[in-house]
């Protein structure tokens, strides 16, 4: 037991990754009524969403969970961009007798979405792709009563987190599956997009043994640790660094409480530690997933493809054909580098098996 699982109100050092999109009210429940914290991705879910799957939760368990949301301005991209993307998207497409159009809208309003987690009231609120102010940090604390925890992938970002009051930050190392948490460009100036630059993700890619450390070193608040940790090895390593707990995502991507589709689960099971790699083409952020045929065929769009969340909007409707038909060529497999440890338990089972692995690891770094 440390500082922040007493705040938290938890047993467990283990809070499960927000995993937008493969995220489940029952995987979150089962999660925190297991000991650990359970979490709701809710970067793409409306308010309307996001209240009825936080009302889910709290009929399957008592227990504290969290909510995370992307922060995302909602964006005006130029129309010249659009056509060329759309362009690029037209053959894959094609293979479905469909052809890409643009959306109704582009993504969630932030705003909106911020207001709806105030009246969600959840234990944990959690942010990933940029970062609050101050007095939106204290409204969180005030109005809903909510420990904020902020998303890093460097020690300058993690500060930045601590400057506006975040009640503690998870430090995602370049392991971890899906997207990076990236925001605080490198040398303190953008490329005119308001987003950080492809060189400053490419420097955010520090491993989760250098990051941890550091991180713990520099803040006086507490450090989760995220990225590449799949078993109780992994979260005593990680309290050895300094972290007060870890954040898990690829690990509960395999439960069967989890939304990924059978495609996924089945790339997943065939996957190694080697079979994974960042890529923007999906999404237009940096991510990291199982490589599959479309990663292949548009690595050479890396550079070009609009940022998110134009790109992710884009290929929306290709990727849910493709989840439709079984074909995991064409989804965002997203998964870390551990996904070959991956194992296809029920979220209970998971957390029983993490648990004992855990305190044994534990009592042999005692012993």
């Amino acid at each position: 037991m440390n500082s922040l699982l007493q705040r938290l109100g938890i047993e467990l050092p283990i809070i499960q990754g927000p995993m937008a999109g493969a995220d489940t009210p029952r995987l979150a429940a089962a999660v925190s009524q297991a000991g650990g914290l359970g979490m709701l991705g809710c970067g793409m879910r409306s308010p309307a969403a996001m209240a009825e799957a936080a009302a889910a939760v709290r009929a399957a368990t008592a227990k504290p969970f969290g909510m995370n949301l992307f922060v995302l301005p909602t964006p005006s991209p130029d129309p010249a961009v659009v056509q060329a993307a759309m362009a690029r998207l037209a053959p894959l497409y094609a293979e479905f007798g469909l052809e890409p159009e643009p959306p109704e809208r582009w993504c969630e309003d932030f705003g909106a979405q911020f207001e709806a987690l105030i009246a969600a009231r959840p234990v944990v609120a959690s942010f990933t792709f940029g970062i609050l102010d101050a007095a939106q940090v204290r409204r969180l604390r005030d109005e809903a009563g909510s420990v904020v925890i902020g998303t890093a992938t460097t020690p300058a970002e993690a500060l930045a987190w601590q400057a506006v009051g975040a009640d503690a930050v998870c430090v995602s190392g370049m392991e971890a599956g899906g997207h990076r948490g990236t925001f605080l460009p490198r040398s303190g100036m953008t490329d005119g997009s308001g987003q950080p630059s492809a060189e400053d993700f490419a420097a955010s890619m520090i491993g989760t043994m250098a990051l941890v450390p550091q991180c713990v070193d520099a803040l006086s608040i507490p450090v989760i640790a995220a990225g590449g940790i799949m078993d109780g090895r992994g979260i005593a390593a990680a309290q050895a660094l300094g972290a007060q707990a870890v954040q898990m995502g690829t690990a509960f991507l395999a439960c069967p409480e989890s939304a990924v589709t059978s495609a996924q689960r089945e790339a997943m099971a065939c996957a190694r530690a080697t079979d994974t790699r960042v890529t923007r083409i999906y999404s237009g952020r940096s991510a990291r997933g199982i490589v599959n045929a479309m990663m292949e065929r548009l690595v050479c769009d890396e550079a070009s493809v609009p940022e998110y969340p134009i790109q992710n909007a884009l290929t929306g409707a290709l990727r849910r054909v493709a989840a439709a038909r079984g074909r995991a060529d064409y989804l965002s497999l997203w998964a870390g580098q551990g996904v070959a440890a991956a194992r296809e338990l029920p979220a209970p089972e998971l957390m029983a098996r993490l648990a004992h692995e855990w305190r044994t690891a534990c009592g042999a770094l005692s012993g």
